[in-house]
């Protein structure tokens, strides 16, 4: 959620307030910041109550069970206070319904909830500032039944609401993969990639800004094939070695990804870079090779293992994530085993899992063979215990480490700060809030089941290498 107080100019009390609710992936996080830059020009300034809005809007994830009711039930209460607003003091309040929710139930939403004026699809809500226009003379708008990224990027300002050490950018949209039990090319369209030039633009404007670490986002970001000045494409390694070339940019980390497109090139770049930390989020979704199949996921559990041995051989210390499905329709106990000897042999730093559940539109809704709930809900359990006690692991077997520590926040306790890992963990380290958006070396003292506990280095200890630890630098070299 947007939770930021801005002046509209500097020096001028804000005219107006926009409260943005987020929901599901990073990428609708980035959408979101965008969305108040654009009406930043406006006089919006972002704030952290909708009772006190002008403007609401809602930013919608289609991915998780009963998305769309949740949304629904956020309406009914947005109603009440846009209603009360009226009565108490006459003002308006514009509500708004954005990203792949709005894509896919436009009409839906509009006659279900009243009080919603305007419906935008990802690809439109640069178009937010029009809406708002003609909203004024006349309720019910709604855009984004076309898929229009070029548009919608090139008519984006520069980003000016991100603030802090680290950013998310987003690089690519939409995919062409088709999984059966997925809706994204339908709400966010097929694969499409920014230029090359334009997304090194906005990584400078970020560097500038105090950033440190940079996240490429995408449905499916390591397919990136931006086109470069000479009108041929980029891939994702090479914006990754054109990212580290800028000052400032330290860290580089992207998601999310598909193993059909980890390239050779890219899997190289993480044994070249020390800026392209060694974390992978690479999602299987199941160890059952029929089950694949029916997934439509193109490739087979060994084709993922030689995957992740190459990925290792290139970087040792890689620590990887997961997505995983359980219960898709005709999943036999057999099958579930596999996913859970898959996810023994590769071993995760973290992972999420879910119960499959149909998506309206998608081939997998209407698959026969629908497992019982009870039967999916018991597998979730087994295969969350079985990840839950690999990450533990893992960060259980960070303490007595050095590692480069990214410093993002202050903690809750007195002057301790919280920072990030190379491999993603949240550290917790006291007398250190003083360094917030510094990189600095910290000792690990103990890992547990979702954070670190870490205290700074003091002067004359080695210090760790900028990828990681001394120790996975001498692994490199070997």
């Amino acid at each position: 959620m947007t939770e930021t107080l801005e002046t509209a100019e500097a020096g001028r009390a804000p005219e107006k307030r926009l409260f943005i609710k987020t929901y599901g992936c990073q990428m609708n996080v980035y959408d979101s910041e965008r969305m108040a830059d654009v009406l930043r020009p406006l006089g919006y300034a972002t704030t952290d109550d909708a009772a006190q809005a002008d403007f609401v809007i809602l930013n919608t994830c289609h991915i998780r069970e009963k998305a769309a009711e949740k949304v629904y039930s956020e309406l009914g209460k947005l109603r009440e206070l846009k209603e009360a607003k009226a009565e108490t003091s006459g003002a308006t309040m514009t509500i708004a319904v954005a990203g792949c929710v709005a894509q896919a139930e436009g009409e839906e939403i509009m006659r279900r909830q009243p009080a919603v004026d305007i419906v935008v699809g990802p690809q439109a809500y640069h178009q937010l500032p029009e809406l708002l226009t003609r909203t004024a003379r006349a309720r019910g708008e709604r855009i984004g039944a076309d898929f229009a990224p070029d548009d919608k990027f090139d008519a984006l300002p520069v980003a000016r609401g991100t603030t802090g050490p680290t950013a998310f950018l987003t690089v690519q949209e939409g995919c062409d993969k088709f999984c059966t039990f997925c809706v994204v090319p339908y709400t966010r369209g097929a694969e499409w990639s920014r230029p090359l030039a334009a997304v090194l633009e906005e990584a400078r404007a970020l560097g500038d800004r105090g950033v440190r670490e940079v996240t490429l986002l995408g449905q499916n970001v390591n397919a990136y094939d931006g086109e470069r000045s000479d009108g041929k494409k980029a891939t994702l390694a090479e914006l990754a070695y054109a990212l580290a070339e800028i000052p400032g940019l330290d860290r580089i980390r992207y998601t999310t990804s598909h193993p059909n497109d980890m390239s050779d090139d890219l899997i190289a770049a993480h044994g070249d870079l020390d800026a392209l930390m060694p974390y992978l989020h690479l999602p299987v979704q199941s160890g059952s090779d029929r089950i694949l199949r029916l997934m439509n996921r193109k490739h087979g559990r060994q084709k993922y293992f030689d995957l992740i041995d190459r990925i290792r051989a290139a970087r040792p210390d890689m620590a990887l994530s997961g997505d995983f499905i359980v219960g898709f329709p005709g999943e036999t106990d057999r099958e579930f085993e596999d996913t859970l000897d898959l996810v023994r042999r590769v071993n995760y730093a973290s992972a999420f899992s879910f119960m499959y559940s149909p998506r309206p539109g998608t081939p997998a809704a209407g698959m026969g063979r629908q497992v019982e709930p009870e039967v999916s809900k018991d597998r979730l359990h087994r295969l969350q215990a079985l990840l839950l006690e690999q990450q533990v692991a893992f960060n259980a077997a960070q303490a007595g480490r050095t590692l480069n520590v990214l410093f993002e926040k202050k903690g809750r306790h007195g002057r301790q700060a919280i920072g990030r890992s190379p491999y993603l963990q949240s550290v917790h380290v006291d007398d250190a809030d003083h360094l917030i958006g510094q990189i600095v070396p910290v000792r690990i003292v103990s890992g547990q089941q979702n954070s670190l506990t870490g205290e700074l280095v003091h002067d004359g200890l080695k210090q760790p290498s900028p990828a990681g630890t001394a120790v996975a630098q001498e692994e490199k070299a070997a």
